[in-house]
């Protein structure tokens, strides 16, 4: 019985997951002996040095790119049929809006291609506009927007569909640390409000403790889990908490967990 409660609950399901690129130069190996199970509403943080594969397991996750080694199930099926069921939306680190669209009409995207009526289309953008505190801007172009504001509505976009698990691929890396903090607060508030299950890649120690209930540390390429923290901080928090002391354990435990990811021999 605690198993089959537990496969009720899992979303993201790795063993041994490696993954290995056939280049010119030779084969890269992005991605070894990955272990790693996500429950339903967590929200996980992914954090190594540049090149270690947060990004290719996210991209691997999405049906984006194929393991070469072991087995990956998304929503109790292979990623590429949770693909083509819509489980997942995708937040790239640039917003990727279109110029040429209005803001309403960038989140709309994913809801034509996917034949949704004019009707729901509209009432779908104007829920995840106010769920972005993004409400009055429908209107404008992404040139009349700020940076911060351009990624909230790359995250409207993403929620437009109402997928269960949300992708967030260091979506803050190119803002101020002002703009950053807000938009820390606001993904928590919106993380609360929805439940979706998330997974977030990103460099900085700091917005990986504050956001997650579940840290996972990654080795230099190829890329391996070093450790995975479970936070036990409360799912409140305002940004004092990171001078906490069980905030600065968690950040203390993560610096030692890249440390020994940079220490590791093969």
């Amino acid at each position: 019985m605690k198993d089959t409660a537990a496969s009720a609950t899992t979303v993201i399901d790795a063993r041994g997951v490696g993954l290995t690129f056939e280049t010119g130069d030779g084969p890269v190996h992005a991605l070894k002996g990955v272990d790693l199970t996500i429950s339903r509403g967590e929200f996980v943080s992914f954090i190594g040095p540049s090149g270690c594969g947060k990004t290719t397991f996210l991209r691997a996750v999405a049906a984006l790119e194929h393991p070469t080694e072991g087995t990956l199930s998304v929503n109790g099926m292979s990623p590429d049929a949770a693909r083509q069921a819509r489980a997942y939306g995708y937040v790239f680190q640039a917003a990727g809006l279109y110029p040429w669209r209005t803001i309403a009409g960038n989140v709309k995207l994913p809801l034509e291609i996917m034949g949704y009526s004019h009707a729901e289309q509209d009432a779908r953008v104007e829920k995840v506009l106010s769920l972005v505190d993004l409400d009055g801007f429908g209107k404008k172009f992404p040139w009349q927007l700020s940076g911060g504001m351009q990624q909230r509505a790359s995250i409207a976009r993403a929620l437009a569909f109402d997928a269960d698990i949300l992708l967030m691929d260091e979506p803050f890396g190119a803002l101020d640390e002002i703009v950053r903090d807000r938009l820390n607060e606001e993904l928590l508030k919106l993380w609360a409000r929805t439940g979706k299950t998330t997974l977030f890649v990103t460099h900085s120690i700091p917005e990986a403790v504050y956001l997650s209930t579940k840290i996972v540390v990654m080795s230099p390429r190829p890329g391996r889990i070093t450790d995975v923290i479970e936070s036990a901080l409360p799912r409140e928090r305002p940004l004092d908490i990171r001078d906490s002391k069980a905030f600065i354990d968690i950040a203390h435990r993560v610096r030692e967990g890249l440390r020994a990811g940079h220490s590791h021999e093969e």
